[in-house]
């Protein structure tokens, strides 16, 4: 299989990437923005985003964990931010500030792209942000966003929820697959894929996957899959028998279904065009093939299966992401 070099990607065009800080912080949650958007790029050198943090309250506040923090300043840093990630809030039953709200409103209305994480949806649903469009939360409530503004498409069960200008997340690691999301828009597939080794994460989850998974660690000691997914990344034109990969996994098939669901969270035939759909983006970012051996070492077989899957999954064509990725390389 071709080997594809890393390519240098330009930032977008605002990098300034402001975080929310407040009282009884959400320390899970901003960490994980903090690891994701303020660490170096392994092939440049440099941070993706120009990071600042702004406080809601003035001086030092308190977050979880007897965690107590200084920050860069307070919310006039969201003008003129070209990102603004919410990371949580201190409670579903607890209203924003009306100055905060306001902030965020003017920072929308200027253009800004604003990211919640958790409960952070219900700081946007309070602003307004969300009226008419669809929005996600953890998954113990999003009832309770549902009830609280009925002009907002509640998606009860995705782990995140992309509508442009305003991308909402679920709780706890959803944060990571929306972060990576982010990168992946921003600066491409290669990119976000050297953040999630960094993060040790697995580098593309699609926002529809299933926030809860039934049995997300089993119960009693069993072989891992590990070996076998290397495997299939690395043969993706070998055809998905389900029954040889049990075989090659040692258990019965039903018992191998319930382990790949275990280990990923999906079917073997989703978690495979999620890989290939990987492949197949980061070929296309490469600039140096065609669209139809795009689709041959993708593991798609024909270019009509592989615009096909760009379309349903990615709501785009081949080309067009080609196209899209080099004009956001200009720009940059």
């Amino acid at each position: 299989m071709q080997k594809i070099e890393a390519t240098r990607v330009s930032a977008p065009q605002n990098r300034r990437l402001v975080l929310l800080a407040y009282e009884c912080l959400c320390t899970f949650e901003f960490g994980t923005a903090v690891e994701a958007f303020g660490r170096a790029d392994e092939l440049t050198g440099e941070p993706l985003y120009e990071l600042s943090v702004a406080s809601v309250e003035e001086g030092t506040f308190g977050a979880q964990g007897g965690v107590r923090l200084v920050v860069d300043g307070g919310l006039e840093l969201l003008e003129g931010a070209g990102t603004i990630v919410i990371p949580g809030w201190r409670s579903v039953h607890e209203p924003a500030p009306a100055r905060l709200i306001a902030a965020l409103q003017k920072a929308h209305n200027d253009g800004s792209r604003i990211v919640s994480i958790c409960a952070g949806s219900f700081v946007l649903g309070a602003a307004g942000l969300l009226d008419g469009k669809r929005a996600t939360a953890h998954w113990n409530s999003t009832d309770i966003l549902a009830q609280r503004f009925p002009k907002v498409q509640v998606e009860h069960g995705m782990i995140y929820v992309d509508e442009g200008s305003i991308i909402t997340s679920a709780g706890g690691a959803a944060g990571v697959d929306l972060c990576l999301h982010l990168i992946r828009r921003d600066y491409g597939i290669e990119v976000a894929n050297r953040t999630a080794r960094r993060m040790v994460t697995p580098p593309m989850r699609e926002g529809n996957q299933a926030q809860l998974i039934q049995q997300p660690v089993p119960l009693r000691q069993a072989k891992t899959l590990a070996p076998l997914l290397d495997d299939l990344r690395s043969h993706l034109n070998t055809p998905m028998v389900i029954e040889q990969l049990a075989v090659q996994a040692g258990m019965s098939r039903r018992t191998f279904l319930r382990r790949f669901h275990d280990a990923t969270g999906t079917t073997p035939g989703e978690w495979m065009l999620t890989v290939r759909l990987e492949k197949a983006c980061a070929l296309l970012e490469s600039g140096k093939m065609s669209v139809d051996s795009i689709a041959e070492q993708a593991g798609f077989g024909s270019p009509e299966a592989l615009r096909h899957h760009f379309r349903q999954r990615l709501n785009t064509t081949p080309t067009r992401w080609r196209k899209e990725f080099r004009e956001r390389d200009l720009v940059g």
